[in-house]
């Protein structure tokens, strides 16, 4: 069986965001599997110098306008959130702490934090957003609490960010097909073609 399609996101990019929407539809037209990596694009960014669009001149104004329109192309619904580009630290630490025991979980609650920063409007920097996320796939709130403090939580998603960047990732979506990267929710088309046809 063909390895998974790795999709690198970030809960506040709404690319990322967009992505999430379509791509698990385009895998399973294609008999393939979709594996969900949450990471911290704050990273790579430091690491590479590189500024949110929104702090670039000329780009801020172009890429707020962008952002809308994508999603429009796309038929997703989105809602530009008050807080942006904002810290994501929690949700990704709940993610990974979830996916531990239940990846169909995790996914889901991936699924419904995107919703409620791009839709709802809600601040998902804050980590009681990812308690009340998980209270609703049936977590306890103070069992998730204590695992967005825990050691091993925190190790499991530095070890995965490092390893996201290590591996070539710097944005958000960020794909891996078989080895071969793909950069952005505009990339959706090239990498159903690819997975179609086996590259070119």
């Amino acid at each position: 069986m063909a390895a998974p399609i790795e999709f690198y996101f970030d809960f506040s990019s709404p690319y990322g965001y967009v992505a999430s929407v379509k791509i698990d539809a385009i895998a399973a037209k294609h008999g393939r599997e979709v594996l969900w990596r949450p990471y911290l694009l704050g990273v790579p960014f430091k690491k590479a110098g590189i500024q949110p669009l929104v702090n670039v001149p000329m780009k801020a104004e172009y890429s707020l306008r962008d952002f809308a329109r994508n999603a429009r192309f796309h038929g997703v619904e989105y809602k530009h959130p008050t807080r942006f580009p904002t810290g994501t630290t929690a949700a990704v630490r709940a993610f990974y702490w979830i996916e531990s025991t239940d990846a169909a979980r995790a996914k889901a609650f991936a699924q419904a934090l995107f919703r409620v920063y791009f839709i709802d409007d809600r601040d998902i920097s804050d980590p009681e957003t990812s308690v009340a996320v998980s209270a609703t796939l049936g977590f306890a709130a103070d069992t998730v609490r204590a695992a967005l403090a825990d050691d091993a939580v925190k190790n499991r998603t530095r070890e995965i960010v490092d390893a996201a960047v290590a591996k070539g990732a710097f944005g958000s979506p960020f794909f891996f097909v078989d080895g071969e990267p793909f950069w952005g929710s505009d990339r959706l088309d090239q990498i159903e073609r690819w997975i179609a046809t086996g590259g070119w």
